[in-house]
């Protein structure tokens, strides 16, 4: 019996670690939709790499924290690729600050992405896996989410309440053949991380039982994985790419 081709959503998808996840999910065999706040010309490259691998691509400019948009971004993928039976949430921002200089215009911004653009994609998506009776699931979270991080605390609020909604979804979903896990990121080489300053990636590597910082594919293998047939009996888990920084 052939098994049939897997249309994959994914957020955040025209660089860093949602380039290297769609990728990753392409040569796994699988469709991808590429759901990214820039400009479409901005996932071009990984569109071509995409489609250089044999499988269709579709780029898409949503704003994940609009309710309207993001249905008719599903809208277009189903109408060209079909109805995504695999998503992996990973667009993220940033905007640091101590609590007590924090805006509370920067505490909704990094909660509104982070965490309410999760759940306007899940429940796009979870109506058409519900039907067909499978379905993965995979959020993009942090060791911050876990732990907690001075001058993050928007950041690390919102990772681990995607944390606490993968909980939750894995056990509303599991009965109809869904899995829903967490990738929680330590130091990865990013456009995001790249700016920051180095004494804060310094103290991020030598928190690292490895002593290096991590790549984007480094998270995509995780995510190609946990997406596949052979990640069927893991629900619910929230699994560290981290080289050994929280332990």
């Amino acid at each position: 019996m052939t098994t049939p081709t897997r249309i994959a959503l994914v957020t955040g998808a025209f660089g860093g670690i949602g380039q290297a996840v769609a990728r990753a999910l392409a040569a796994n065999g699988a469709d991808v939709a590429l759901v990214d706040a820039r400009p479409v010309g901005a996932g071009a490259e990984a569109v071509a790499a995409i489609e250089a691998l044999g499988q269709r691509a579709l780029a898409l400019s949503t704003d994940v924290t609009n309710e309207l948009a993001v249905d008719d971004a599903f809208r277009e993928v189903r109408d060209r690729l079909g109805d995504p039976d695999i998503i992996v949430n990973n667009a993220g921002i940033t905007d640091d600050a101590l609590i007590w200089k924090m805006s509370v215009e920067s505490w909704r911004r990094v909660i509104d992405v982070n965490l309410t653009g999760p759940f306007l994609i899940l429940r796009a998506a979870i109506p058409a896996m519900r039907t067909r009776g499978w379905g993965r699931i995979v959020q993009v979270a942090s060791i911050n989410g876990e732990r907690g991080k001075a001058g993050q605390s928007n950041y690390a609020a919102s990772k681990a309440g995607l944390i606490a909604l993968t909980k939750t979804a894995a056990r509303e979903l599991g009965p109809r053949g869904i899995t829903v896990n967490a990738v929680a990121p330590g130091l990865i080489e990013t456009p995001m991380t790249a700016d920051l300053p180095e004494e804060i990636r310094k103290r991020a590597i030598d928190e690292s039982a490895l002593g290096h910082a991590g790549h984007p594919e480094d998270v995509a293998a995780l995510v190609a994985f946990l997406c596949g047939d052979a990640a069927g009996h893991i629900t619910g888990h929230v699994i560290r790419v981290d080289g050994g920084q929280y332990m």
